[in-house]
């Protein structure tokens, strides 16, 4: 996983810290955002790991702090649901400006009522993931039973939520009883899927129940049995985020990437958008080749030349194996090291051009056995036999034509 800080402004002007959180092995195929839980951010646990699970299925995810919170702009206490909504969609901005737009939205807790409202405005959302969320954003009062008197009384309190303290403005939860998540699922057309756990003490199972009953189909339950609110526990949260991935990639667009075809052993393609990134069919498999971000590649996969010192050290220790085993010799395991370079011909004495230079290959071998000291010299002599090697030292030959030109 690559990740950066990143930051956005909001509606009212401020600066909101966010993580993108790229695969590390793929260039994004969509964009989701992940809203936190209520007065929390974009570094809790749980946040963490469900992102963390969603780029590893290839998603970008954006994370970010809610305004007054984490490392966000702005005064907690003058912010209402509202704002957390419009936070959401400067978010979507953001990632349609500078990335692209958002596909996925997940929300925790009262961060998935909000997604549940942003989402209804967001053209490019097509499915959406709640996780603990309270089927009416009104439902957060009940964390601040014992001050919603003075709030009423005097137009503010200092409350503590998790331990932590914050100022609750009468504006919060008049603008929280003005919202009506049924009305807005009653008129939302996207995918939904509303995860929640039976043991959930802070919003209980039946808001779950309250959203999906409202809810259009296609729409979707799952258990989180045994989790906490919070989904403290690593293994709660990791489940829901690889959850989350797999449902989602029925209701998104994935790109169409034809098969690769060759009439030859192995075939490498490369568009335009990739610069270095290839991919390769070598028989029946598939692998990826780039290069390193240093010289301008995404390093999802091995160069080249790292590809080819891997076929030597292959091929060498397959050859070192076999013969050893032919030999019913006690080998049980051979390590194969390889590094390459260009070195100087420095020593070339009948070379035309003293300023060339030649590839290098260096190898070391590592045996692991009960193996004579003539075993192993011998093992090192059929090395230098393997297949590979001896293509790397023969003359070869490339015989290039053109197979096709195709206009588009």
């Amino acid at each position: 996983m690559r990740t950066k800080k990143v930051s956005f402004i909001n509606s009212n002007g401020y600066s909101l810290a966010a993580r993108m959180e790229l695969p590390a092995d793929q260039h994004p195929h969509n964009f989701a955002i992940f809203a936190h839980v209520f007065t929390g951010n974009k570094n809790l646990s749980a946040t963490r790991h469900i992102s963390r699970a969603l780029t590893l299925s290839g998603f970008g995810v954006l994370r970010f702090d809610f305004t007054g919170l984490g490392d966000s702009e702005g005064d907690f206490a003058d912010t209402t649901f509202t704002s957390n909504v419009e936070d959401l969609i400067a978010a979507a901005e953001f990632l349609t400006n500078d990335y692209k737009a958002p596909a996925l939205i997940v929300g925790h807790s009262l961060g998935g009522a909000a997604s549940i409202f942003a989402a209804s405005r967001l053209d490019s959302v097509k499915a959406v993931a709640t996780i603990g969320a309270p089927s009416e954003p009104e439902h957060v009062s009940h964390l601040l039973e014992s001050s919603i008197e003075d709030i009423e009384k005097n137009g503010q309190a200092v409350v503590s939520v998790g331990g932590r303290k914050f100022t609750i403005k009468k504006q919060f939860l008049d603008d929280l009883a003005s919202k009506n998540m049924f009305k807005i699922l009653s008129n939302m057309r996207k995918a939904l899927v509303v995860l929640h756990s039976p043991q959930d003490t802070i919003v209980e199972i039946e808001n779950a129940a309250r959203i999906f009953h409202a809810a259009h189909h296609p729409k979707s339950f799952v258990t989180l049995d045994g989790a906490d609110h919070m989904l403290s526990r690593k293994n709660d949260a990791v489940y829901a985020g690889n959850l989350i991935a797999a449902w989602a990639n029925r209701y998104i667009s994935l790109p169409d990437k034809a098969a690769l075809e060759t009439r030859e052993q192995v075939m490498a393609r490369l568009e335009d958008v990739d610069i270095f990134t290839t991919e390769i069919k070598a028989g029946k498999h598939g692998l990826i080749a780039d290069e390193p971000l240093d010289v301008g590649g995404d390093d999802f996969g091995p160069s080249p030349y790292e590809l080819l010192s891997a076929s030597l050290a292959s091929c060498t220790a397959m050859t070192i194996q076999m013969y050893a085993k032919r030999k019913g010799w006690d080998l049980k395991e051979v390590e194969v090291h390889i590094s390459h370079g260009k070195k100087y011909m420095t020593d070339c004495d009948s070379c035309m051009d003293k300023g060339a230079r030649i590839d290098q290959f260096n190898r070391l071998i590592e045996f692991e056995g009960n193996l004579t000291s003539d075993q192993v010299n011998r093992l090192m002599e059929i090395a230098n036999k393997c297949p590979v090697h001896r293509t790397l030292h023969a003359e070869t030959r490339i015989s290039t034509e053109i197979l096709d030109v195709i206009k588009r």
